[in-house]
Parts: structure tokens; sequence; C-alpha cells
């Protein structure tokens, strides 16, 4: 299997079940998109609140900490012709943050895994760098119910 998930482990001890869940959900992400003949590859890189708070205002202008940030290279047209013609592009579809701790929290919060809860996270991520998005209530639904066939179909379900 040809890597497609880049990972980084930024001011947090390297984990091998992170990676493998963050590998095994980006891997079914890449087919159900049609992406895995194409080079693109996403990089990854799981950190700590502070980090995520000072990237969030450096480059969105918003000082405060989130769960997930997720910086597109495409834009979803340029996403919709590359997987439509076919292309063979090397370069990386963009990057993903995401804060490890925020990740233990929610999961809790949520009283599911920590394995679903960080599959949910890069699902979510991965959508927004195809160009999804939830501002709009139809827009949302439209994430959603990709982020869950995900998922579902890897059998990371809600405890």
């Amino acid at each position: 299997m040809k890597e497609i998930a880049q990972i980084e482990f930024l001011d947090i001890e390297a984990n091998e079940q992170y990676s493998y869940v963050i590998n095994k959900v980006i891997d079914k992400c890449f087919k159900e998109e049609h992406l895995e003949n194409t080079n693109l590859y996403i990089s990854i890189t799981l950190t700590t609140p502070e980090n995520i708070r000072k990237t969030n205002n450096e480059f969105r202008n918003i000082d405060k900490e989130t769960d997930v940030l997720s910086f597109p290279m495409f834009e979803k047209e340029e996403i919709d012709e590359i997987k439509e013609k076919k292309l063979v592009v090397h370069d990386v579809l963009g990057d993903i943050m995401i804060s490890i701790k925020r990740v233990k929290e929610q999961a809790v919060e949520y009283g599911h895994s920590f394995e679903r809860e960080l599959a949910y996270m890069v699902v979510h991520g991965f959508y927004h760098l195809m160009g999804y998005d939830h501002i709009k209530e139809e827009d949302k639904k439209d994430m959603r119910k990709k982020e869950e066939k995900i998922l579902q179909d890897l059998n990371i379900i809600r405890e």
C-alpha cells in the first residue's frame, strides 16, 4: 500500500496506534472518493492545543484552540477535474492538524472510544480538504453523510 498520509507528531509522543487508525481511515477515504491512483497525499500533524491555537491564529486570525484544522491545496472544482480526467497529480491534497488532547476529551464527552473520535477527526478533516463544509445546513448534511459512510464501512461505530 502506498503511503498517502504523512504523519508528524509535533510536541507529543509518537504512537503507532494513532498512525494505524489514520492510515486506515485515509486509505478508505481515498478509495471512496476515487483518489487512489492520483499520487495525492495528505500531511497530518498530531499536536497539542497550544500548537493548534498558534496555527489557528497565524493562518485564520482566530486566537483560540480547536480540535481539527484543515488547509486544502485545491478548490473542489479542481479535485473534481482531477478525478474526472483521471489526472495523475503528484501533490499534497492538503494539511490536517489534530489536537490529540481534544480528541481524548471529546471521546469522553461523547461517550465513545478514542479510536472513533480520532477516526472522525481524520475523516472530517479529509472532507474539508475535498471542499466540503458545514456552514450551510444542506452542505453539513452532505458532509456528515459522507463522514458516517466511511466510519460505518470501517466498522468504527458510536458505542
